[in-house]
C-alpha cells in the first residue's frame, strides 16, 4: 500500500476541510478520486493467477448503536425440522466483533454498506445528529457506503457535514474541546445531482486498491427518494435512474482500467421467505425474490460483478441474471446491524476482473465445483464478546443523552408492537393515530375528526421490559423518540370525503399496489380491506365508516397527519391535496402528551385491540 490508512484518512480530512461547506457542489470537490483500502489481516501474498477478496457488507443500520429492543431486534432462522426461530441480533458492539472476526485470515478484505447508515435513528444517535454512528462506523473500519434516502432527512448540507466533519451549525459541538471529524469513508451518491450545476453532490464512485488489485464501487440511492423524504430534505437536488447512472459510471471505471466493479444500491426486494437463511435461488413456484431490485438488476451492465442492496430491510442472497444472461449476486443483510453478508470475490490478476461462474451446482446431495462469487448472510449474535471500544463509545454518548433519554413519559402493561408487527394494522399505529387525533381535535388546535399515520414512520416497538434502570412498563423519552425519531410537525387540513376515500385506495394501488402501505387510523374510522382483489378495489368502499357514519364524498373533513403525509409522501397524492392547513405540535410531543394523559404506574396503558381495519386475505 502506498499510504497507511491513517495518513490517507488524515489527508482526506484536510482536503475536505479546505473545501468547506459553502455549496452542495463544493462537496464533491472536497474528495480525492480514489480511496485506499484498509490493510486487514497479515499483508498480502501474491498468489499466481487469482486472489480471493473478501467483501463484508451490511445495510440500513439507522443509527442502532444499542441492540434494537423487542421483535425489531430479532432475525428469523430456519431450524433443522423446518420450523423457524427468532434469534436476538444486532448492536454495534456485536457488529464490530462479528466483522473483526470475519476479517481474520483475509489479507484482502473490504467492508461496504448499502445506505441508511443514519436517519430515523434511536435517541442515542438521533439526539446528536448521528455523529455517534459515524464515529462508530469509522472505528468499525467501514470502507465505503452508498447514500440511502434517510441520509437526506436533514438535507444535503447536513449530509456534507457528516462526510466532511465540523460541529452542528445550530447545536455546536457536543463534547468540550472535541470537533466532529466526519466520516473517514466515502459516501457515494452517483445518481444525486445539484439541480443548478448538474454535478453529483458527493463522489459517484471510489476505487479500493491493494497490491495491484483494484475494485470499483458505485453508490446510488433509489430514484424515488423525493417521494419518501420531506421536501426540505431533497430541496435543490435531482435524483436519477439507478440503472442508467450505474451503467454510465461502470463504463467510466472500465475506461480507467478498473474491471472489477460492485454496485451499492439503496433499493431492494422481498424474498419469498423472511428467514435469513432462505435459499433465494430455490426453483419452486413462488420462490425467489420480487420487488424493484429484480428489474434494476436485469438492466445493470455485465461490467458490474455484484450488487449490494438495501432499503427493504430484508435478508437475501440471490442470483439474478445480468443482461448477458450470466448469474450475478444480489445481496441484502436485513437492518439495524442484525446481519452481515460475507462474499468471496475471486479476482483474476490477468483480466483484472472478478471470476463469475454458474452459481448453483447439480444439487445438494452432490458436491459440485464451488460457484463464484460465493456469498452468505451471517447473524450478528449477542452471545459473542462485545467490542470494548464500542461499549465505551455507547457509554460516553449515553452519559450525554441520559438527562433527556431517561425521563419517564408513561406506562404500558405489555409490549405494544409497531415496527415488529407484520399485520397491516399495528397496535402502536393505532396508539400514535389516537394521540394525534386527541391533540389536534380541539377547535383551536385544528378541529381534526380523524388522523392518519404512515406505517414507515413507526421505527420501533414499545417494549414492556425495562431497557435501563427505569423499571418494567415505563416508557422513557428515549424509547418514545426511538418510535418516532423524525420530529415531524403535525398538519391539520381540509379534505373532501372523496379525497379521503382516494387516499385509502392509494394504500393498495398505484405505486403502493405491489407493496401496500397501510395507513394507521385513529379510533372511529373503520373499513374492510379485501386483499383477494387487486388495486383500488381492495378497499371495500361501502364499509368505510367514521364514527358509525358513511363518508360523504362531497363533505369536508378536518384530517390530522404529519407533514410528510400532508406533502403527498409515500404515494398518497390525495393527502397532498389538503387545504386550509394548520401546523400543530410535533408528532413526538403529541405522543408523549397522550402517554402522560392516559397512563399511570397504577393504571398502565394496554395495547390497543387493532380492530379498525378488517382484512380479508
Amino acid at each position: 500500500m502506498s499510504a497507511t490508512p491513517q495518513k490517507n484518512r488524515a489527508s482526506r480530512r484536510v482536503l475536505a476541510a479546505a473545501a468547506g461547506l459553502a455549496t452542495v457542489g463544493a462537496l464533491v470537490a472536497a474528495m480525492p478520486a480514489s480511496a485506499e483500502g484498509h490493510d486487514k489481516g497479515q499483508g498480502g501474498h501474491h498468489a499466481p493467477g487469482t486472489v480471493d477478496v473478501q467483501l463484508l457488507s451490511f445495510n440500513d443500520l439507522h443509527g442502532n448503536l444499542e441492540p434494537p429492543a423487542g421483535s425489531a431486534g430479532t432475525v428469523t432462522e430456519t431450524q433443522a425440522d423446518g420450523t423457524t426461530k427468532a434469534v436476538p441480533a444486532g448492536g454495534v458492539e456485536y457488529l464490530a466483533s462479528s466483522l473483526r472476526a470475519a476479517r481474520k485470515g483475509h489479507p484482502y478484505s473490504i467492508t461496504a454498506a448499502g445506505g441508511d447508515m443514519v436517519g430515523a435513528s434511536p435517541l442515542l444517535s438521533g439526539l446528536f445528529h448521528d455523529e455517534p454512528t459515524i464515529e462508530a462506523l469509522n472505528k468499525i473500519d467501514l470502507d465505503v457506503t452508498s447514500v440511502g434516502n434517510h441520509e437526506f432527512d436533514e438535507g444535503a448540507t447536513e449530509l456534507g457535514r457528516l462526510q466532511n466533519g465540523g460541529c452542528h451549525p445550530v447545536e455546536g459541538c457536543y463534547e468540550q474541546g472535541k470537533k466532529f471529524q466526519g466520516a473517514d469513508f466515502p459516501y457515494l451518491a452517483a445518481n444525486v445531482t445539484d439541480e443548478k450545476s448538474g454535478k453529483p453532490i458527493l463522489r459517484p464512485y471510489t476505487v479500493w486498491k491493494k497490491d495491484g488489485i483494484k475494485i470499483g464501487f458505485i453508490g446510488v440511492t433509489l430514484e424515488g427518494t423525493p417521494n419518501i423524504v420531506t421536501a426540505n430534505g431533497v430541496k435543490g437536488l435531482a435524483f436519477h435512474d439507478e440503472v442508467e447512472t450505474i451503467n454510465k459510471y461502470a463504463k467510466e471505471l472500465d475506461r480507467q482500467g478498473v474491471k472489477s466493479i460492485v454496485a451499492l444500491i439503496h433499493e431492494g426486494g422481498a424474498p419469498a421467505s423472511s428467514a435469513y437463511d432462505y435459499d433465494c435461488d430455490s426453483p419452486g413456484a413462488g420462490d425467489g425474490i420480487s420487488g424493484p431490485i429484480t428489474e434494476i438488476a436485469k438492466g445493470i451492465t455485465p461490467k458490474v460483478d455484484a450488487l449490494v442492496t438495501g432499503h427493504t430491510h430484508q435478508a437475501y442472497v440471490c442470483t439474478i441474471p445480468d443482461p448477458a444472461g450470466n448469474p450475478r449476486l444480489v445481496t441484502s443483510a436485513s437492518s439495524f446491524g442484525k446481519l452481515y453478508t460475507d462474499t468471496t470475490l475471486t479476482y483474476d490478476r490477468r483480466t483484472k476482473d472478478i471470476v463469475r461462474t454458474a452459481v448453483k451446482g447439480a444439487g445438494r446431495g452432490h458436491h459440485p465445483a464451488p460457484s463464484n462469487p460465493v456469498s452468505a448472510n451471517h447473524i450478528v449474535t449477542r452471545d459473542q464478546a462485545p467490542a470494548s471500544d464500542m461499549t465505551a463509545l455507547i457509554a460516553r454518548w449515553n452519559t450525554l443523552a441520559a438527562p433527556i433519554a431517561n425521563r419517564p413519559q408513561g406506562y404500558i402493561s405489555a409490549d405494544i408492537n409497531g415496527r415488529g408487527s407484520t399485520a397491516p394494522e399495528k397496535p402502536l399505529g393505532d396508539l400514535i393515530a389516537d394521540a394525534q387525533l386527541e391533540g389536534l381535535a380541539p377547535a383551536d388546535k385544528g378541529g381534526a375528526v380523524v388522523a392518519f399515520m404512515n406505517p414507515g414512520g413507526i421505527r420501533a416497538d414499545l417494549v414492556y421490559k425495562a431497557t435501563g434502570a427505569e423499571g418494567d412498563g415505563v416508557v422513557t423519552y428515549g424509547e418514545a423518540f426511538t418510535v418516532q425519531p423524525f420530529t415531524n410537525m403535525m398538519n391539520v387540513v381540509d379534505l373532501t370525503g372523496a379525497q379521503l376515500v382516494s387516499a385509502l385506495q392509494q394504500q393498495v394501488s398505484g405505486s403502493n399496489e405491489a407493496s401496500p402501505k397501510i395507513l394507521q387510523v385513529s379510533k372511529g374510522l373503520t373499513y374492510t380491506l379485501d386483499m383477494t382483489k387487486s388495486g383500488a378495489a381492495r378497499v371495500v368502499t361501502d364499509t368505510i365508516r367514521l364514527n358509525g357514519e358513511a363518508i360523504d364524498p362531497a363533505k369536508t373533513y378536518r384530517v390530522a397527519m404529519n407533514e410528510f403525509l400532508a406533502g403527498g409522501g409515500d404515494g398518497f397524492a390525495a393527502l397532498g391535496q389538503g387545504t386550509n392547513k394548520l401546523v400543530g405540535a410535533s408528532d413526538l410531543d403529541l405522543f408523549n402528551a397522550y402517554l402522560a394523559a392516559h397512563s399511570t404506574a397504577a393504571a398502565p396503558l394496554a395495547p390497543p385491540a387493532a380492530d379498525r381495519i378488517t382484512v380479508i386475505q
